[in-house]
């Protein structure tokens, strides 16, 4: 759905990205990742025609990118950009026009969105008398109204308590099954998990990290199998082959659970058929590293480089 090439963009001396290639497949939620201050901003401003890059290119639905598609994007800032003297239906039926909608079909649509989110009583309040995470609903709605075929979201569940950020994640899990492309800006690693099928990590203005999420856990794996077993652990710590490391034995609300390490070579069935000579096993699971954990490896691993290289 969406491509960047080589993109590289300059602020008065400031490399703000150095050659970024993303590739956004059609019909995905795609983590746009990063710390604070790594470009994903200034990516997205690129993708909504806001700025231009320097160079490299932008492709959106198989042709370079133009001035209409804007049409066809939805974009979600985590800056708030509601005018708070207005009325909140009053800016939204507005909004609703520059997207392109008629006054009846926007009315028409803002009216489900309302009823949907229950504020259709907000309607004639001023922006000014709401919350930050009341503002977000009313914008998420403005933002999804003209039912973009691309929709990008810049830390969409800021501001929001667990029942309306659980709402949040419903309504984006809908809109990938009815065939929008999300594009997901966010520090929060435990919602991509939940929710994004690609992801993309930008430091220091370059892209460190692109794959879909399982490919990328799967990738930083550290060969640990976690086993839920019943029997006493002391024979499994006497008894195991010494080619396998026990990380941790513990009891938890269901039972037992030990961590082993495979040593390189090693495979699961030589760790199954040592085990079943000391212990019954009731459940065999290999341990992924979390996003959480990926982030942080990658960034450190990056920064380290970097300042080897100054």
């Amino acid at each position: 759905m969406l491509t960047t090439t080589d993109v590289v963009k300059d602020f008065q001396g400031h490399r703000a990205l150095n050659k970024v290639s993303i590739r956004v497949p059609k019909g995905s939620i795609f983590g746009l990742l990063g710390p604070n201050g790594a470009g994903k901003t200034t990516l997205i401003r690129i993708i909504n025609q806001i700025t231009a890059p320097d160079t490299g290119s932008v492709s959106f639905d198989g042709k370079p990118l133009q001035r209409d598609d804007i049409f066809r994007i939805g974009y979600l800032p985590e800056e708030r950009g509601l005018y708070k003297k207005m009325k909140v239906g009053e800016q939204a039926l507005y909004l609703a026009r520059l997207k392109g909608l008629s006054n009846a079909e926007a009315k028409k649509r803002l009216k489900y969105w309302f009823d949907k989110f229950e504020i259709g009583s907000w309607w004639n309040r001023k922006v000014e008398e709401l919350s930050k995470g009341m503002q977000q609903k009313v914008q998420f709605i403005t933002t999804v109204l003209h039912e973009p075929e691309l929709l990008i979201f810049d830390e969409p569940f800021s501001g929001f308590d667990p029942i309306n950020v659980n709402l949040l994640k419903n309504e984006i899990l809908e809109l990938r099954e009815n065939r929008a492309t999300i594009i997901f800006s966010t520090h929060n690693m435990s919602s991509v998990e939940e929710l994004c099928d690609h992801i993309c990590l930008i430091n220091n203005a370059e892209t460190l990290l692109e794959g879909e999420v399982s490919q990328v856990r799967n990738k930083f794996s550290s060969d640990i199998i976690s086993i839920g077993f019943e029997g006493d652990p002391e024979k499994i710590r006497s008894g195991l082959n010494k080619r396998f490391e026990i990380l941790e034995i513990k009891e938890n609300g269901i039972g037992k659970e030990a961590r082993i390490k495979l040593p390189g070579g090693a495979t699961s069935n030589e760790l199954i058929a040592e085990l079943l000579q000391h212990t019954e096993i009731h459940s065999y699971n290999e341990v992924l590293p979390s996003m959480n954990d990926i982030f942080i490896q990658v960034v450190e691993s990056a920064s380290g480089k970097n300042t080897q290289k100054s």
